[in-house]
């Protein structure tokens, strides 16, 4: 559609309708039409399901959960890296209408308890431990209860809503004995879904509604402490579906999925995408991994995988890369984070996936809201996010006066359409300050959308650098500093400045083996970025603060500056 005058507004229509159906109802009519086709397989825990064994295994957890007591509107939390039982129980409780609270796996006993509170939770799935993380023994000092109470008694003075915690191994499925008298555990709760016939099962799912609540996301973004996003049936299966169709997606197709299922990257584009369009999930391990993707895109013949660039990079810098046979890819999406164009081209030619595509959104808007097409050239595809995806508007707006823009002028992009979300979940003041009257959803993204719809990010508008009065976007000199050979990952962000406000600082990971001075890389800048873009600082580093999803967290890196800084100001 043309846009409106000269204004940075763009409404993209679709040839297809909407999605009416909840998501069970969508599952359902595709476990029909594709009974035998392989759905899902995880290859940590050896096992595979087609899609009418994943139909069977939902509906034995849904009938468990309405067994002990759960319905429509109950809030369920899990807390757990990736396994076939996330998969399970983010179907079943949309199965009931019951809302899926996604807990980051990388959350310590504060940090759970503030998402138990925030969310309100009811119920509470988790596995034992990964790695360092003693989930049971965070849950025993947060809930002491849980040491003596009675499993379908539980009354905790911190979280009276609180009434199950169910324990769950992904290792060891048969695994049955709960390890203190309130805990109860996945085999113990299906017997409770015996007395449930399938009729009544029905009967709940029929009375959903595609605008119910079924999730509560709290993103994992890089500027300080989540929110609790409230997404529906209808924003997230339509945002997969059309996602999908970008993809040229089919039951033909073999996903392998790197990215956490807690964050809307891998419960919407990776879990939904494949169950929208019957092709099958691979799980390549329980956390990232980069060898065990490459491992599982080889064994599995997987034509698609998703990362965040730090993920991308990571498995083409891995010293076994060439042993493996990626030549089944052919697309993907690459979000999460800005994709340098060097890296984009790697992916595109050694990866052999030559239909990657560069995706962008965030949770508030489940998640995807632009996407870049495989007929799409070359510069557009490394140079922009793409359209908006049909069926949703997208404006370019002054940050102060909310006035829309001219066609490349720079400003806070926004959002409106099906995909956006219900609100932050009990802040009514957080909603109101994200989403106007109108239904806007304000960003917080700054960027820039040319007459065709395509849209350039040019940073987000907290890590915007001003320099004596000079405006500078932190992307911009990334894409260029990564097109330094030697340079394998690159952030920049500001850091205070007595004379000029801010300074542009950069933190650089180089290629494994290699070695660079400060001023080497201030000299390959000279005259290829405005002198005031150039680095002041330059700091070299083995690794990156990073949240689960893999996003830079630059709020970390420049409170580490900050703090660096000023200790060697006072010596």
């Amino acid at each position: 559609m043309a846009t409106r005058g000269q204004q940075s507004y763009w409404h993209r229509g679709g040839v297809e309708p909407l999605l009416g159906a909840t998501i069970p109802e969508h599952f359902i009519s595709v476990v029909q039409r594709f009974p035998e086709q392989e759905a899902v397989v995880s290859l940590p825990q050896g096992r595979r399901l087609s899609y009418g064994e994943l139909a069977a295994a939902t509906d034995q957890l849904a009938a468990g959960l309405l067994g002990i007591g759960f319905r429509r509107g109950d809030r369920v939390g899990i807390w757990s890296t990736n396994n076939i039982e996330w998969l399970l129980l983010q179907l079943a409780t949309a199965r009931l209408g019951a809302l899926l609270v996604n807990i980051n796996p990388a959350y310590r006993a504060r940090e759970l308890a503030y998402a138990l509170r925030r969310s309100e939770v009811h119920g509470l799935f988790v596995i034992p431990r990964f790695r360092s993380s003693d989930y049971v023994q965070m849950l025993l000092e947060l809930i002491p209860e849980l040491e003596r109470a009675e499993t379908d008694r539980l009354a905790s003075q911190k979280f009276p809503l609180l009434r199950r915690v169910v324990l769950y191994d992904p290792t060891d499925p048969a695994h049955s004995a709960a390890p203190h008298p309130g805990f109860t555990t996945w085999q113990a709760e299906l017997p409770a879904g015996y007395s449930v016939s399938s009729e009544q099962l029905d009967a709940a799912t029929a009375e959903l509604d595609r605008d119910d609540a079924i999730n509560i996301q709290s993103p994992s973004g890089t500027t300080g402490f989540p929110k609790a996003v409230v997404l529906s049936h209808h924003n997230m299966l339509n945002n997969a579906w059309f996602s999908a169709h970008a993809m040229h997606f089919s039951e033909r197709d073999r996903l392998a999925v790197p990215v956490p299922f807690y964050h809307c990257f891998g419960m919407v584009l990776a879990n939904l995408l494949c169950v929208s369009a019957g092709a099958c999930l691979v799980l390549p391990s329980e956390h990232f991994d980069a060898a065990a993707v490459l491992k599982a895109i080889a064994q599995e013949r997987c034509s698609a995988v998703h990362g965040v660039p730090t993920m991308f990079i990571a498995m083409l810098e891995h010293p076994e890369f060439t042993s493996f046979d990626l030549s089944s890819l052919r697309t993907g999406i690459m979000a999460g984070a800005p994709c340098p164009p060097a890296l984009m081209q790697r992916v595109m030619q050694d990866m052999h996936c030559a239909e990657i595509l560069i995706g962008y959104g965030e949770t508030e808007a489940s998640p995807l809201t632009h996407l870049t097409s495989r007929d799409d050239s070359l510069e557009r595809r490394v140079e922009t996010v793409g359209t908006n995806l049909p069926h949703q508007e997208v404006k370019v707006v002054e940050v102060s006066s909310r006035r829309t823009l001219p066609i490349g002028a720079v400003g806070e992009i926004c959002f409106r359409g099906y995909h956006i979300m219900r609100g932050y979940y009990g802040d009514a003041e957080a909603t109101g300050n994200t989403l106007d009257a109108n239904g806007w959803l304000a960003s917080g993204d700054l960027g820039s959308m040319d007459a065709d719809g395509y849209v350039r990010i040019t940073g987000r508008l907290k890590e915007m650098i001003i320099r004596g009065g000079e405006n500078i976007y932190p992307r911009e000199i990334e894409d260029f500093v990564f097109t330094h050979p030697k340079v394998a990952a690159v952030a920049v962000f500001g850091v205070p400045d007595d004379f000029y406000g801010e300074e542009v600082m950069a933190w650089v990971q180089l290629h494994a083996g290699q070695t660079a001075t400060e001023e080497e890389l201030r000299e390959f800048c000279k005259g290829s970025i405005a002198h005031f873009k150039i680095p002041r600082y330059i700091w070299f580093v083995d690794e990156f603060p990073m949240t689960v999803t893999g996003k830079l967290q630059k709020f970390r890196m420049r409170d580490i500056a900050v703090e660096k800084l000023q200790a060697r100001a006072g010596n």
